[in-house]
């Protein structure tokens, strides 16, 4: 098989494009992530908040995190197909355009189902955007460094965690709820500009339609990549969303050791992030190897760690984190393998991710309505790990059988 792809990771564009400077590039892309990020995970942390304002139920107003997770779904295979033709720098701008307006939205919804539906359009540029960026962080670094350099833009997704997510937290407390959709707001207009001043004016390709992106969908290498990321990171998802709720129930701690604990979850998630970037740019498949195997031996020693009390439960989240560079590799070998198709397979990517988000915890759930504690969701964790770790020996042997490597 010829390498479709092989060029990708470096510019295409003239001599005023190989003067830019990836860094630039790169901080100007992650913005984006940061801003996703923050509205993403916020969302799930101000549920009490907005749900005491318009007046549902704290069950009942989960339906608008699930609302954005579906517009992510719906809106990657969509955006990306029907922007085909369109130049990845301006499709970045008018994404990231699209994302200030709809959060404002959000924040000034005067009714549930009008908040519910302004999350479901907040979440259409969600995963088109990362699959476009990273795309775009690949073709300004040599090819060899790629992995890492969607790594940095997945790091502003990591960093909101850390950080977004807190800050929005604590101004629902002085402020509101709606502030924190405002803050997403603008900086989704602050990544738009800087995308306009820093992203590459590569061309758009002129061979590109909705027709070759949609080949992606007949890929199997495409297809078993995409499930492997859907099925292994839920490993992550099945324990992170049941943070809050052991620190809290099983370990008796407070809001404050629920927010730390949080942190300690985001600061693994962007230095594990960065690292496996780092490793994946030597070998792809050992890193993935190393990521679903070494978080599900996190993820099964989480219950006993748990109930060791705090500290060693912030040691088992930390590590955990381990599996969080999944996401870069699984992003770089879709470039691998998705020859003309590059632009749909990279968004269908953080679609996968999304079912993620709903598997691990839906797997989860039904653990702790059997009557267990929270801490099983590491066993339920570890298993989808496990999962993803077979699927992609799968994956591997496929291609090599069909002598694709």
């Amino acid at each position: 098989m010829t390498d479709q792809t092989a060029e990708i990771g470096q510019p295409a564009a003239g001599k005023a494009d190989k003067e830019i400077s990836a860094r630039a590039v790169l901080v100007a892309l992650a913005m984006g992530g940061f801003a996703i990020g923050t509205t993403e995970f916020a969302a799930m942390a101000l549920v009490p908040n907005f749900a005491a304002d318009l007046g549902v139920s704290e069950a009942r107003a989960a339906d608008a995190i699930s609302g954005y997770a579906l517009g992510v779904v719906v809106g990657a295979p969509l955006l990306a197909v029907g922007a085909a033709k369109v130049r990845k720098r301006l499709l970045l701008i008018w994404l990231m355009l699209a994302f200030a307006v709809f959060n404002t939205l959000s924040a000034m919804a005067p009714s549930f189902g009008l908040f519910v539906f302004s999350r479901f359009l907040s979440g259409l540029p969600h995963g088109a955007y990362f699959g476009v960026a990273a795309l775009v962080a690949a073709s300004v670094v040599p090819r060899h460094k790629r992995a890492s350099a969607v790594a940095r833009v997945f790091v502003g997704l990591t960093i909101a965690t850390t950080i977004g997510v807190p800050a929005a937290s604590w101004l629902s407390q002085y402020v509101g709820w709606r502030a924190g959709f405002v803050i997403v707001g603008a900086l989704a207009l602050a990544t738009a500009f800087a995308v306009y001043l820093k992203a590459p004016r590569t061309p758009a390709d002129p061979n590109a339609n909705p027709m070759r992106e949609l080949g992606a969908l007949g890929n199997r290498q495409v297809l078993l990549t995409l499930l492997t990321g859907a099925v292994g990171f839920g490993g992550f998802f099945a324990v992170y969303t049941y943070i809050a709720s052991t620190v809290t129930s099983t370990l008796g701690g407070s809001e404050t050791q629920v927010a730390l604990m949080l942190m300690v979850a985001g600061i693994g998630m962007t230095i594990f992030n960065l690292l496996m970037g780092s490793l994946a740019d030597k070998s792809l498949n050992a890193t993935a190897f190393v990521a679903f195997g070494g978080g599900a031996a996190v993820l099964a020693l989480f219950p006993a760690a748990a109930y060791g009390g705090l500290w060693t439960m912030a040691l088992a989240v930390f590590f955990m984190s381990t599996l969080g560079g999944v996401s870069t590799v699984m992003q770089t070998r879709l470039m691998n393998v998705a020859g003309d198709a590059q632009q749909l397979a990279a968004s269908l990517h953080h679609a996968a991710f999304n079912m993620a988000n709903a598997l691990g915890p839906f797997l989860a759930a039904r653990a702790i309505a059997a009557g267990h504690d929270f801490p099983v969701a590491g066993y339920v964790g570890a298993g989808l790990s496990i999962a993803g770790f077979i699927l992609y020996a799968i994956t591997l042997w496929d291609a090599r059988r069909s002598g694709i490597e």
